[in-house]
């Protein structure tokens, strides 16, 4: 194998991810101290580690995509269960810090079809982004949209700035303050969703704060 084969890079990806997973277990086991600027300290290194681990993820995703070896795992699955789930992992991730809070609408079916891996990582990457941002909350909300499951993570942050909701309007990412990396793995996970015509979709907006929603036929 040649050293600038992209398989290379992969696998030396997906083995960096594995071995941060490990780093992030142990972190997990450092008891807190009635001491806030250990605790402090924890916690971010704790929330850096997993920020990195779904950046790695998104990598993988990404590359699988561009070598035409990615083939979402659409099956039936209990939408609440999806939520409740992700709005648990919330609640670990933010250590008591922001309020998380669930809102599943009366018109939402008990089961949709989606790749369920896929979905949770694009909402967790989601809620890392708002716990960096929130003021005091992050609503993790489902409901129906034309039609379609419209997942949302919305925060009290002061909102996405411009150029990023310009990136999803025009379909490009955006790399005035970052690779877009992100946005672009949450917007191809929302594109391999399709169902008679219709393709899923990645929607930002501001209203009170930041929305983020993917739409899935």
């Amino acid at each position: 194998m040649k050293l600038d084969d992209t398989g290379f890079y992969a696998a030396l990806i997906h083995e960096l991810k594995n071995n941060l997973g490990l780093l992030a277990m142990t972190i997990d086991q450092i008891p807190a101290q009635n001491e806030p600027v250990h605790n402090e300290a924890v916690d971010a290194a704790r929330l850096l580690c997993q920020g990195v681990i779904g950046r790695l993820q998104q990598a993988l995703f990404i590359y699988k995509v561009s070598q035409q070896q990615m083939h979402p795992a659409i099956n039936a699955y209990s939408t609440q269960d999806l939520v409740h789930e992700i709005s648990e992992q919330a609640v670990a991730l933010s250590r008591g810090q922001l309020k998380i809070e669930v809102d599943i609408h009366p018109d939402v079916p008990a089961i949709w079809f989606l790749d369920r891996d896929l979905i949770e990582m694009a909402l967790i990457n989601a809620i890392h982004n708002s716990l960096a941002y929130a003021r005091s909350t992050i609503r993790i909300e489902a409901t129906m949209l034309d039609g379609c499951l419209a997942l949302t993570v919305r925060d009290d942050s002061e909102g996405y700035p411009e150029h990023v909701l310009n990136s999803v309007a025009t379909n490009t990412p955006y790399r005035s303050t970052g690779t877009g990396l992100g946005l672009q793995f949450a917007r191809l996970i929302a594109q391999s969703h399709d169902n008679q015509g219709r393709t899923g979709e990645l929607r930002l907006h501001n209203d009170q704060g930041a929305v983020f929603c993917l739409v899935l036929p």
